[in-house]
């Protein structure tokens, strides 16, 4: 796994899915947020570690909170069937479930990659670029585009939050049956993620604050749009044999750009967007302070 891709996955693993955790606005939710870096630290140290077995049981201990984070989709349809039955809340609660099962998916390529085994036919190098993909591709850009369409209710905000999980399933199902399917995914996940950043600069945006947070919005905005042409014009160079990026220059400028400019810019927004989130943070450290 290359230096970029590592880094990548960490800020993935250690930052955006914790603080993701927090402005899913789900109390169910605290516990698996509160011990997450008891999962995510192995995980991180595995990427560093040659491949072998103990990079393996470091990433299988990743794998167990991915796992235990993923059963708390089903349980929240059990528990709260309610959202799922409305067509208004729906979009917003499915690119949720989105979220949370995203990083299962990661752990699996991870455990493969840091075993040095091939799986379902993949080789090692995509399997190390699946990792940080379905930590931004899946887990931070369902969860924004969730956040979205809660914040604007309409036809465009919910077609923003369902185009997520749609489009991550279409590029999941393209691995295995080929490159066509991969390319309607990647039609239909950059429809939703423009859709996200335009909602977000029109709506989301002026609806801010304060300086600083209308200029986190406005960046991830703006690099989310410049993102998700780069990957259209990758899964249809594949598609058709046309000139594209290779893989590395994706790593470097879609990969980069989705974790700093898109992931990280709206997560720290919209924590500063979320009073729950403001509340959490004044409380835990009320609460530590007490402990201290």
């Amino acid at each position: 796994m290359s230096v970029l891709v590592g880094l990548i996955v960490m800020l993935g693993m250690l930052v955006i899915v914790p603080s993701g955790l927090r402005l899913a606005d789900a109390p169910d939710l605290d516990r698996i947020r509160r011990l997450w870096l008891v999962f995510a630290v192995p995980g991180a140290v595995a990427l560093w570690l040659p491949r072998g077995p103990l990079a393996t049981v470091l990433a299988l201990g990743y794998g167990l909170g991915a796992v235990l984070l993923a059963l708390h989709a089903p349980a929240r349809i059990v528990r709260r069937p309610g959202p799922l039955l409305s067509w208004r809340t729906a979009p917003a609660e499915i690119a949720l479930l989105t979220a949370l099962s995203a990083p299962a998916v990661s752990a699996v390529a991870l455990v493969a990659e840091r075993s040095g085994r091939p799986l379902f036919g993949f080789g090692l190098g995509i399997l190390a670029l699946t990792v940080p993909h379905f930590h931004f591709a899946g887990f931070a850009a369902a969860l924004v585009a969730g956040l979205v369409g809660r914040v604007v209710d309409s036809a465009a905000g919910r077609f923003a939050a369902l185009s997520v999980p749609l489009g991550t399933l279409l590029v999941l199902t393209g691995y295995f049956i080929g490159d066509w399917a991969e390319l309607a995914g990647a039609v239909v996940l950059t429809a939703g993620m423009w859709t996200v950043a335009l909602l977000t600069w029109r709506t989301v945006r002026p609806a801010a604050r304060d300086r600083t947070t209308g200029l986190l919005l406005a960046a991830s905005a703006a690099v989310l749009a410049a993102t998700m042409a780069l990957a259209l014009s990758w899964a249809l160079g594949e598609a058709t044999g046309l000139p594209h990026p290779t893989l590395t220059w994706m790593a470097a400028t879609h990969g980069v750009g989705n974790a700093l400019g898109f992931a990280l810019c709206s997560v720290l927004a919209w924590q500063r967007l979320n009073p729950r989130s403001a509340h959490e943070e004044t409380r835990e450290g009320t609460h530590e302070g007490r402990t201290a």
